[in-house]
């Protein structure tokens, strides 16, 4: 993990008693949290031969405040805390969980009490920065907010025991989740939580994830065009669309899917059934036609039954934190693959330097390699370009494998894992992922 450590050292003179100014500090750039201490001589000592004593009346008093390089107050702990923490998920009560932006970032400096002969006060800032992590989550749940039959908190703490990292809330047509999911993060340590909403018409489906209220007009919408309002607006407010089970029944997706602004398409819902198999080679259509549009998928949970169930599928994203925003930009990137559960097997795909979802020239890089772990004995890896699929290995037993695969043409490559669940049962995907682009 890399980390930034600067320090502040200031003096405060007794004159400065009763005021309020700020120290500026340099945010870097891609910083995933901060942390800033502070520490100065709070209580006066008074020594008397051998013996110290520490008086309990302060003689100095430091409050502390913090403010974006967009002038907007973070926080503020008078002198009652002596460190603070701030991510996008999390803060110390008194802050406000964020994207930490690179810039100009205040230290709020209160001299509240300042001794006659002043006070030095050092400040110690702590920045960890992004770098590319592995994050399994569910991008498709409902509560009791609708017709779920659990609490967010009580999903969110499932989710934990289940090994998941994050968990989109996509209620139908409901905004009212979003709220308290800051105070719901802080009690379920190592869950993101993304707030979403499922636009539920008698036509289709689909999620508008990361914002909490993405129109302001009612849901409800009887043309094209007013279904495409409402598409607009979720995309100018900065959510991440995702057309959901295009070929579920009886909520199949029938608007027209050129005339709607969306990111990515949910090709695996629930169980692996027909529905998602159609999604799937319809996916693989456009990827033929060279319409780049990242797979997602999700459980679409309520609760539980003997085929669904919390983070089945997996949707696996290599991003570089575990905030929001960095999770859904991972995801509108490509950057990511789906399993059947959070302990399906495990990809890792990269032409050179590219990765999922990545370009690449033909002429510099040829060859995709691939590692799956977590494979048990039958399973089938194949890559499938625009030409084939073509399987690459059958796993003679649990275990690893590491191969390469050679571009003849341009165009994409993608990998599946296919696995007989049952006995006597055809052969379904245990892992789908999205493709590395090959250009001339």
């Amino acid at each position: 993990m890399f980390e930034t450590h600067q320090t502040i050292d200031l003096f405060i003179n007794h004159s400065q008693q009763g005021s309020y100014f700020t120290v500026p500090f340099h945010m870097w750039e891609e910083v995933e949290s901060l942390t800033l201490a502070y520490r100065y001589s709070r209580y006066a000592e008074e020594l008397d031969w051998d013996i110290t004593f520490e008086s309990r009346q302060p003689v100095n008093i430091i409050d502390l405040g913090l403010i974006a390089p967009d002038g907007r107050q973070v926080g503020a702990s008078g002198s009652d805390k002596s460190e603070v923490y701030i991510d996008e998920i999390r803060a110390t009560p008194g802050y406000l969980p964020q994207k930490l932006v690179e810039g100009e970032w205040k230290i709020i400096v209160g001299a509240y009490k300042v001794e006659e002969q002043g006070v030095y006060v050092r400040y110690e800032l702590r920045m960890v920065h992004k770098q590319v992590r592995l994050l399994k989550g569910d991008l498709h749940v409902h509560t009791l907010a609708s017709d779920g039959v659990h609490t967010v908190e009580e999903l969110a703490w499932k989710a934990k025991r289940n090994g998941l990292d994050f968990l989109a809330i996509t209620d139908h047509n409901q905004v009212s989740t979003a709220g308290g999911m800051e105070h719901i993060a802080a009690l379920v340590p190592g869950i993101t939580l993304i707030p979403g909403i499922e636009w539920t018409h008698y036509q289709g489906h689909a999620n508008f994830l990361g914002i909490d209220n993405p129109y302001d007009l009612p849901f409800m919408a009887k043309t094209p065009e007013e279904v495409k309002a409402r598409f607009d607006s979720a995309r100018e407010r900065g959510a991440l669309i995702t057309v959901n089970h295009p070929f579920e029944p009886h909520v199949e997706f029938k608007f027209d899917l050129t005339s709607l602004p969306f990111d990515c398409l949910e090709v695996w819902n629930g169980p692996m059934r027909e529905p998602n198999l159609k999604a799937v080679g319809m996916w693989h259509s456009w990827l033929v036609a060279g319409k780049k549009v990242p797979l997602c998928g999700g459980s679409d949970y309520h609760r539980d039954t003997p085929f669904i169930f919390l983070g089945g599928p997996t949707t696996c994203v290599y991003a570089m934190s575990a905030g929001p925003s960095e999770i859904l930009a991972a995801l509108k990137a490509g950057h990511s693959y789906l399993t059947f559960a959070p302990n399906g097997p495990s990809l890792e795909m990269t032409a050179g330097e590219a990765m999922l979802g990545d370009t690449v020239t033909l002429h510099q890089v040829k060859e995709l390699q691939v590692c799956v772990d977590g494979l048990k004995a039958g399973d089938v890896v194949r890559v499938v370009t625009a030409q084939s699929g073509e399987v690459i290995f059958q796993a003679p037993e649990a275990g690893i494998f590491k191969g390469g695969y050679r571009m003849t043409a341009p165009g994409f490559a993608r990998v599946e894992v296919l696995r007989a669940f049952l006995p006597g049962v055809p052969m379904l995907p245990a892992l789908i992922s999205n493709p590395i682009y090959f250009t001339e």
